[in-house]
């Protein structure tokens, strides 16, 4: 056994493991660092691909910043995990359902990429040689090119989605008490400041 193929199967079985523990733990501080975990093999099985631009987009974007920003967000917020677990029996199988359909449309385009008879062909024409073109560029060529417009739809819709979370998590609680910042510096000094004639042995 190779060098390479070792490798690749010690970063396909600890993404496996990982993805599996995300979903197993109890504890979310857990999932979200299991699921840094699978990131990093994933981007070690995109090294060994050759797709190290790939590889490294998904350090960057993956690990630094969505998988710290569930880190923060789950450690920060006081979720009451139990009551969310409550109605886990309820939806079961309906989560079951959706993940049988995921799991037949993964079959269906693994057969079609390994096992159909026109697989050949798609893979050649998928990805262009080595020598004639680099990943950077490639991936340049099909993003900015190919499917500009649908890149800039996709671009569009999640900008709308980031837009709608601010909107529905953005309100105002009436029984917290907020800092006014303009309020605290155009205030008088007659309306905050009240000086009283304290007579002695009397209190306030």
């Amino acid at each position: 056994m190779t060098v390479t193929a070792l490798a690749f199967y010690v970063f396909a079985a600890v993404t496996v493991a990982a993805g599996l523990f995300v979903v197993l733990a109890r504890n979310p501080v857990h999932s979200v660092l299991w699921l840094i975990l699978s990131f990093c093999s994933a981007a070690g099985l995109f090294v060994l691909l050759g797709a190290e631009f790939v590889a490294m987009l998904l350090i960057i974007v993956y690990v630094g910043a969505v998988a710290v920003l569930f880190l923060f967000v789950v450690m920060m917020l006081d979720v009451d995990f139990t009551a969310l677990r409550q109605g886990l029996a309820d939806y079961l199988p309906l989560g079951a359902l959706i993940g049988l359909v995921l799991l037949v449309e993964l079959g269906l385009v693994i057969g079609h990429w390994a096992i159909a008879g026109s697989a050949p062909e798609a893979r050649a024409a998928a990805a262009p040689a080595p020598a004639d073109i680099g990943n950077v560029e490639a991936l340049g060529r099909i993003l900015f090119d190919d499917y500009i417009y649908l890149f800039q739809a996709a671009g569009m819709i999640l900008l709308v989605a980031m837009i709608g979370a601010i909107v529905l998590t953005l309100y105002h609680r009436p029984d917290i008490k907020r800092q006014n910042i303009l309020e605290q510096i155009y205030r008088d000094r007659a309306d905050s400041v009240e000086l009283r004639d304290v007579e002695p042995g009397q209190g306030v």
